[in-house]
């Protein structure tokens, strides 16, 4: 590797960052703390970091201590763990002051862990960002020991979507034309989801089939060295098209069979796995089953509705129940779960309390029976302190015969923060008596 080319982009990189416009996003950074930032590529990274290094310099800190390397830049091809030494060297040859070290994409290059270990024992600030959960396993956890905060960045919530499409509510937002508003801008949300770098975009869908080529084949096929990428890539189809449906390596092998892929169980999960790591796909396990079915049985879903959209005919209610599991992952990470033994209930809380269940609508009558009676009898055995219908438009409460009470809830307001949803769920608490 050419030190020259290291020096030209770190000062290239120092310029941008002092002119980058970006919508802040509610991340808290510790002050003596290092990161490790993993998260689905265009999921705002790379943003993160340049919010954190502007913070830095309205701190007092001066832009030619940020020292920033994205290893998905071209021009870094070849480099390998042997080089980073010269990344410091560069950088001391031309600066009298310690760097601020940010590495974007760092996952890239083999090895990578070793030398942030380094780094942390010599006392450096540094910032690193990965688009492979890998990133967050126990082995590198292990190697890095607790030198580092690990957090996970994710594509924007419907609240900062909003705040980046310009709208900003107050407490009493759905009495005025910001309601509109907002269920405009759910519309767009709903299908093409919240990668921030969609917004700049007319046509979402084009964007987002370039960005699921470059997950597929940069973050899975090439990586992992997949010799059979239609089978890869049909399995992500038929997860797709499954999506809210509990399934198994074995169900998913048989759909690929039956598509003339002669993909076994042990290939699947090996997808199953590349896909995670990707952090394009997320599982949720049947709180009910016994251990072996847990973690062999799963709901899978996808870390965007915009990639999800991608392979959908009649998307409306997959699209319903992924934005759901998104927004309760996103609050309860891993203590979320389905439930299914007897009965079904989408999503179940256990140490909360809370169940919730997915559906277009609930105005016909055997829909809205089947909804009730699920959560209705989920609450006989697991009692329950909140019972959520989460609707496309919907808004009611519902009391059963026993007096349990039921929430219907539009999506675009449940998404919310808790501070307004509670206030809107009084309002239609108020005007259902």
């Amino acid at each position: 590797m050419d030190i020259e080319v290291i020096k030209k982009l770190i000062v290239e990189y120092q310029e941008f960052i002092g002119s980058v416009k970006f919508h802040r996003r509610s991340f808290s950074f510790e002050i003596n703390a290092r990161y490790v930032i993993v998260g689905i590529r265009q999921a705002g990274k790379s943003y993160l970091l340049y919010q954190r290094a502007h913070e830095l310099l309205e701190s007092g800190h001066e832009l030619r201590e940020i020292c920033y390397i994205n290893f998905d830049d071209e021009r870094l091809m070849g480099f390998s763990a042997a080089d980073f030494d010269m990344v410091l060297d560069a950088y001391r040859s031309m600066f009298d002051c310690e760097p601020i070290l940010m590495f974007d994409e760092i996952q890239n290059i083999e090895g990578w862990e070793r030398f942030a270990r380094r780094l942390a024992n010599q006392g450096q600030k540094v910032f690193i960002t990965g688009s492979n959960a890998k990133m967050l396993s126990r082995e590198i956890a292990t190697t890095l020991g607790e030198r580092y905060v690990a957090k996970t960045v994710e594509p924007y919530s419907f609240e900062e979507y909003l705040t980046a499409s310009g709208i900003v509510l107050d407490k009493n937002w759905w009495y005025g034309s910001a309601r509109m508003s907002v269920r405009r801008v759910f519309e767009t949300y709903l299908r093409f989801g919240g990668f921030p770098e969609s917004l700049k975009y007319d046509d979402k869908r084009d964007w987002l089939n370039g960005l699921f080529g470059r997950i597929f084949f940069n973050d899975m096929v090439v990586r992992n060295g997949v010799k059979n990428v239609d089978a890869l890539r049909l399995c992500v189809k038929r997860l797709a098209e499954n999506v809210g449906q509990p399934i198994s390596c074995t169900r998913l092998s048989n759909l690929l069979k039956a598509a003339g892929y002669g993909t076994s169980p042990a290939s699947v999960l090996d997808y199953l796995g590349f896909m995670r790591e990707s952090c394009m796909l997320f599982s949720v396990a049947n709180y009910a089953a016994k251990f072996a079915e847990k973690e062999s049985v799963k709901k899978h879903y996808f870390a965007d509705n915009g990639i999800l959209n991608l392979f959908l005919s009649n998307p409306d209610s997959a699209l319903l129940e992924n934005l759901c599991a998104l927004w309760l992952r996103r609050k309860y990470s891993e203590r979320l779960f389905f439930y299914r033994k007897n009965i079904e209930v989408d999503f179940f809380v256990p140490d909360e309390g809370l169940a919730v269940q997915a559906a277009i609508s609930v105005n016909d009558a055997d829909t809205l029976h089947r909804e009730v009676s699920a959560l209705s009898k989920l609450n006989a055995y697991h009692p329950l302190k909140t019972m959520v219908i989460v609707t496309l438009d919907e808004s009611r409460v519902i009391e059963d015969k026993s007096g349990v009470r039921i929430e219907v809830v539009p999506i675009w307001r449940w998404m919310i923060n808790d501070e307004m949803r509670s206030l809107t769920l009084a309002i239609l608490r108020k005007g259902d008596k």
